[in-house]
């Protein structure tokens, strides 16, 4: 006779409310059981319920609804949390900053902070020249007027431009004498070549490096925790790294992972330029729940900063250029074909930010090269943002296997502009053209970009349902999609472009119980309700991290 041993009794139940697998299989479910970190069984509550013990924790939802976790398509980690410690100069709804008067003053407060006596820079993050009383960047005479012993950067929203003061202008060596350095710009004042403050690119990022080079361990240590709290306050279980910029932030993860620090999974993506420094890209196996994933390559610019490389002129050229001014590109296409093609032959996932359809187009390019030279089995590239991607770019993404990961929620930050400003109202409509990509049965990816915009999971699902700008227009009625493609966009797509659809972005037995509780349903409430939901409680294979238990 076959002895027949009994399944142990399950850890938790969840009932009581509505639960949402994304599971086509199963779409929904009365009760969802938890085993040892993963889920144990889905159905209805009799038949969950049975597979209780004395020991099981019974939780009650009370009509609130349980989703999978938010998988982040797209975002830096490190980075959320730098926004977190320097001062607030996001507009509303973000924030209080819509003159020059006030992001002097909320960088002034700053100073009086701890953090604003310990950074040697005054920092700020989020200002927005659009949102800002006569649409126009702070100089280095604005921020003079903050501080002329102490070097001031404010860094754009799109994290792609910002201003120094002249003190920061000196420490970078920057003057009437310097050239503006490949893939960027030092903006002059008007009839000289002397700097105004207002840097682009690379000529920024050398200022943000800068501004954190003194940072100590503990320090960056201190920011990647406040980035992965803020991200499993939305709900997220895993977040992303995208384009670690050196092997002293790539060393801070690793130290983080080693000391324990993480409690969701994070998945980065260094920088190519770190390609030779890497050795071999981990596949989904997680060492102190971080792993490397791939390579990133960073094509162009930003649309809201007139940067993104397009292969039409913007409607109204920033400042100081040419009527026929379309951005420019970042690197060279050889450069491009060669760090594609070196990724492809050692079987790396590729990242590339392609806001610009002339930026997309040179990745698609550099992708067909290498899949004919290597035809690798499943590299699945990634587009990241692929804000202006053109129907024929669609085509050829889902010929080649691309996946286009949408910065949906420029629809409702930057969508005026884009219609007054950048592109015009024909080409803003299309902006992360999400239904045109479900047409094509391309499994799209929907992201916040964090610290570009505040790292919320509500925000990125209402914006990919109404497409709604901040005027109240409806920004492209046609690339609206369903709240249940929006919902998958943000776990069952997401987990699949990390490799890791047998594991996440569904609930199912056998997956990581990954949950997210919120406020209401996604799929039952008004379209336009979407964006006041609550994430209530975030949970990590079974063990709730948000909020932080004592």
């Amino acid at each position: 006779m076959t002895e027949i041993v009994p399944a142990p009794a399950v850890d938790t139940i969840y009932f009581g409310g509505e639960i949402v697998t994304v599971d086509d299989a199963r779409p929904s479910a009365e009760a969802v059981a938890v085993r040892g970190g993963r889920i144990a069984a889905v159905g209805d509550l009799a038949d969950v319920l049975a597979q209780a013990g004395a020991d099981t924790r019974l939780v009650n939802l009370r009509g609130r609804t349980l989703l999978p976790g938010f998988v982040d398509a797209h975002s830096h980690l490190s980075l959320i949390g730098f926004q977190a410690g320097a001062a607030n100069l996001l507009p509303a709804p973000d924030g209080a900053v819509g003159d020059l008067a006030a992001l002097g003053a909320a960088l002034t407060a700053w100073t009086e902070t701890e953090t604003g006596q310990t950074w040697q820079w005054i920092i700020g993050f989020g200002y927005d020249d659009a949102q800002l009383a006569g649409r126009a960047h702070p100089t280095r005479d604005d921020l003079d007027a903050v501080s002329v012993d102490r070097p001031v950067l404010v860094i754009h929203q799109s994290s792609h431009l910002g201003a120094v003061n002249s003190k920061g202008l000196e420490l970078l060596g920057y003057h009437e004498g310097t050239e503006d350095p490949p893939g960027g710009v030092i903006r002059r004042r008007p009839g000289s070549r002397e700097p105004n403050g207002v840097l682009e690119e690379t000529a920024f990022f050398a200022a943000w490096g800068a501004s954190a080079k003194d940072f100590d361990a503990a320090e960056r240590r201190r920011l990647l925790g406040l980035g992965q709290q803020a991200m499993a306050a939305f709900g997220f279980t895993t977040a992303q790294d995208g384009r670690v910029s050196s092997t002293t932030d790539l060393d801070a993860l690793h130290s983080a992972a080693e000391e324990g620090l993480f409690y969701i999974d994070v998945v980065a993506y260094p920088d190519s330029s770190l390609a030779a420094k890497l050795g071999e890209v981990s596949v989904p196996q997680y060492h102190g729940r971080l792993r490397v994933g791939g390579l990133k390559l960073g094509l162009d610019g930003s649309p809201q900063g007139r940067t993104a490389w397009l292969t039409q002129p913007y409607l109204t050229p920033p400042d100081g250029t040419d009527p026929q001014y379309r951005g420019y590109p970042a690197m060279t296409d050889n450069t491009v074909l060669d760090v594609v093609a070196d990724a492809y032959s050692r079987g790396w996932q590729v990242l590339a930010h392609v806001n610009g359809d002339a930026a997309l187009d040179q990745f698609i390019a550099a992708i067909r090269h290498a899949t004919t030279r290597y035809r690798p089995v499943d590299p699945r590239p990634v587009a990241i943002h692929a804000q202006t991607a053109r129907e024929d770019q669609l085509d050829a993404m889902r010929e080649l296997g691309v996946i286009p990961s949408f910065f949906s929620m420029h629809t409702f930050y930057w969508g005026d502009w884009y219609r007054e400003v950048v592109l015009g109202e024909r080409r803003a409509a299309r902006i992360s053209p999400a239904a045109s990509a479900l047409r094509r049965g391309l499994r799209y990816t929907s992201h916040h970009d964090a610290p570009v915009a505040l790292p919320s999971s509500i925000a990125v699902l209402a914006s990919q349902v109404t497409r709604v700008t901040r005027s109240g227009h409806v920004l492209g009625e046609e690339q609206r999609v369903s709240a249940l493609d929006a919902i998958k966009a943000t776990t069952l797509h997401a987990a699949h472009q990390y490799f890791e659809e047998a594991t996440k972005g569904s609930i199912a037995v056998g997956k990581l119980a990954d949950f997210v509780v919120l406020s209401h349903n996604p799929l039952t409430v008004a379209p336009e309700e979407i964006k006041n939901i609550q994430v209530l409680e975030t949970i990590k294979e079974g063990r709730t991290i948000y909020p932080a238990q004592v």
